[in-house]
């Protein structure tokens, strides 16, 4: 149930590591504050925090958390990464939404931090992955949907996003033209990232994974 720990290289993995989640959490906080829309899971938190009352980082933890114990009642195999995931992007992302203003009625800079959100999102993919600590809790699900039902990580990650998105929207959540716009991009863009870290992932799988990804680590 659990990868092993690379002993050897984990002070520097977990440097690595921590990159790629500051970028993840700064890519969240620039579509949170853009306005435009944000990814799926955004959509769902932002609205959860909204109507609980704790910061959008604090429910990205305890999303994380909920999604690993499905994937783990699914005998999904985790590692110490999917943890490190879970506990760092949240606080992360409520370190820059501190720090980033919300920008309304100004439709080029909002575009602007939109399309850098989803290079950061790709960048930040890559740097995951690289380090091969094991996958996010979403992407867990949707391997543990995968291997479970038999059906393609294309329709385990979109029976997942779709359901998602739809419950987020209905609560109040920032679903628009942006969620859509990351939707087509960020596949480009974590290729984009795996190209210029020169990424060589360890697991054929991870590749075709994260292709189709919408946080880090989500």
């Amino acid at each position: 149930m659990f990868k092993p720990i690379r002993w050897k290289s984990f002070p520097k993995d977990f440097l690595r590591i921590q990159v790629g989640f500051i970028l993840f959490g700064i890519a969240i906080a620039l579509m949170i504050r853009g306005n435009l829309g944000t990814n799926a899971w955004a959509v769902l938190e932002v609205a959860l925090a909204k109507l609980l009352h704790i910061t959008v980082g604090t429910m990205t933890v305890i999303d994380g958390f909920i999604v690993l114990i499905g994937a783990f009642v699914m005998r999904e195999k985790i590692g110490w990464g999917t943890l490190a995931n879970i506990l760092s992007i949240g606080p992360w992302e409520d370190f820059w939404l501190a720090r980033v203003p919300p920008v309304t009625g100004n439709l080029p800079l909002q575009i602007g931090m939109l399309l850098v959100s989803i290079l950061l999102m790709g960048m930040a993919s890559a740097i995951y992955i690289g380090v091969d600590a094991g996958a996010g809790p979403r992407d867990s699900m949707m391997l543990a949907i995968k291997r479970t039902t038999g059906v393609s990580l294309r329709v385990a990650r979109g029976s997942i996003e779709l359901t998602v998105v739809t419950i987020g929207w209905l609560l109040g959540g920032p679903a628009g033209i942006g969620t859509l716009v990351f939707a087509l991009l960020v596949g480009p863009s974590v290729q984009w990232g795996f190209k210029i870290f020169k990424i060589q992932p360890h697991k054929p799988l991870e590749i075709e994974v994260q292709a189709e990804i919408e946080g880090g680590a989500e």
